[in-house]
């Protein structure tokens, strides 16, 4: 009844659902593990958004690197605005998504170190070459406040770090780097700038990170969760299937075969069989006698 499970056709089909069944669960359980994650990351970032303001020093200092748990904390930092050594950051974009550049000033500290500020964001010059215009910082000593941030690189940003630049302009924030131009000690990692305001506006402060929306990680668990139990299901009723349509061809040869033998050559009994079971040739009379 279900020999031609054993076909060729039927062997493939089958091998190709037992391997799709445990790939699709494994996807489906790589999504929920990037939805746990996620959960985990807007619970961190509300976390340390809402923690009080420590001094950056606290938490980070020269080759430093800015472990997970430390990204968005509020920090304070005194010092003065090195606007000689400030550089912009290319290719960024504000609230808007529109693509321009961020405002990179170091932070003299009163001990002599140095702590980038991301101040914000401004529309890049009609030639991306030149310089754009940049509004100053405050003078003289000020006290700041800013979200830590890791140092950027190319493998966690994405952004090839393109060399040849025009003067002052870099493609990424890295306090190795600009410890380098600077020839000064620099606290690992950097501050996106939350206070003071900026008079006008400009640089635009860079927003709060998203920590409100999950994604649709978990919907794409369920859809190749319910993918994966469809497998089966499909294959038991294309088996069905195949197993009705077999049985209706050969209910049909059947019926055809014995309407072939009842329609079959006469036997003798009907019309003109009485003279040929006597001898007699159709057509013919007895000898006269």
């Amino acid at each position: 009844m279900y020999r031609f499970l054993l076909s060729r056709q039927w062997v493939i089909l089958t091998l190709v659902a037992l391997v799709l069944i445990p790939v699709m669960v494994e996807l489906g359980f790589w999504q929920f593990h990037r939805h746990e994650r996620r959960v985990a990351q807007n619970a961190l970032i509300a976390d340390n958004l809402g923690a009080e303001p420590v001094p950056v020093t606290e938490l980070t200092s020269p080759g430093h690197s800015v472990p997970r748990e430390d990204l968005w904390r509020h920090v304070t930092a005194t010092g003065t605005f090195d606007t000689d050594h400030e550089v912009v950051v290319r290719r960024r974009t504000n609230a808007d998504d529109r693509v321009g550049m961020h405002v990179l000033t170091p932070l003299v500290l009163t001990d002599g170190r140095v702590v980038l500020v991301n101040r914000g964001w401004v529309p890049a010059a009609a030639d991306q070459r030149a310089y754009p215009e940049v509004p100053a910082p405050p003078r003289g000593q000020v006290t700041v406040t800013g979200r830590l941030m890791a140092d950027q690189t190319t493998d966690s940003s994405g952004i090839k770090d393109l060399k040849g630049l025009p003067p002052r302009q870099v493609m990424l924030i890295n306090s190795g780097q600009q410890a380098e131009l600077l020839g000064r000690q620099v606290l690992g990692g950097y501050l996106d700038l939350t206070a003071p305001k900026p008079s006008g506006g400009s640089p635009e402060p860079v927003p709060e990170p998203d920590h409100d929306s999950i994604g649709a990680h978990m919907a794409y668990a369920v859809q190749w969760w319910l993918f994966a139990a469809g497998v089966p299901v499909g294959w038991v009723v294309l088996v069905r299937r195949e197993r009705r349509d077999r049985a209706e061809a050969e209910t049909a040869r059947a019926q055809a075969a014995e309407a072939g033998a009842e329609g079959g050559p006469d036997d003798g009994d009907g019309p003109g069989g009485e003279g040929r079971a006597h001898g007699a040739t159709p057509g013919t009379q007895p000898a006269a006698t």
